[in-house]
């Protein structure tokens, strides 16, 4: 979702350094973000309190950073501009689901933009896992929750987690180069990487 849906993830880089710019560790969190790309918050605030054990719990920076991201979803709708009529051809021909690493509020303010929800039959999250991407979990949750055997499921991801996750999954993997280059998602198996959703479309045969 993050990435392919929405254009969310320097939100997430910029919300993840604003708080902890205000809890002292502006220029020493010591975080590398595109280690975690694809993965959920928990993993980021996981190595954070690893490294610094603040006084914060997991759960109080969780919540801090996921009530700022609502905020700012609402408020830049960064859904790609071809998304929707990509989401609404691919629905005439196939059930669709999300399956994300951000957690069901956050999925839930995400679906709310252009009325996408009803285009998806159903949604997985991290929090409804033990263990998110990159392990297969979310994506064969996803797959049960449609009914649908893995090996006939198709996923669409723009990380090297999510596609290492797809590829665990069973599943056919189609990487597009929002965040990660071509050789970077190749190497992490995906099956046919695109440029474009105008190019995702052609491989499902849309116009």
């Amino acid at each position: 979702m993050d990435g392919v849906i929405v254009d969310s993830e320097p939100i997430h880089e910029m919300l993840f350094l604003e708080i902890w710019n205000k809890m002292g560790y502006g220029e020493t969190h010591g975080i590398h973000f595109q280690d975690f790309y694809g993965q959920s918050d928990r993993a980021v605030w996981q190595a954070f309190i690893k490294k610094h054990q603040p006084a914060q719990s997991i759960g109080d920076l969780t919540r801090l950073k996921e009530d700022r991201l609502i905020q700012l979803l609402r408020d830049k709708q960064p859904i790609f501009d071809e998304v929707p009529n990509l989401v609404r051809q691919l629905a005439k021909q196939l059930p669709l689901a999300v399956a994300s690493g951000s957690v069901h509020r956050i999925i839930d303010e995400v679906l709310a933009m252009r009325d996408l929800r009803r285009y998806f039959r159903c949604t997985a999250s991290s929090q409804d896992v033990e263990k998110p991407k990159p392990a297969p979990d979310t994506f064969l949750l996803a797959a049960r929750r449609l009914g649908v055997m893995p090996k006939k499921c198709c996923v669409i991801e723009d990380t090297v987690s999510g596609v290492l996750a797809g590829k665990a999954a069973g599943m056919t993997v189609l990487a597009i180069t929002n965040t990660f280059k071509t050789n970077a998602l190749e190497q992490a198996g995906a099956d046919q990487v695109f440029q474009t959703y105008e190019d995702i479309g052609g491989f499902f045969e849309i116009s």
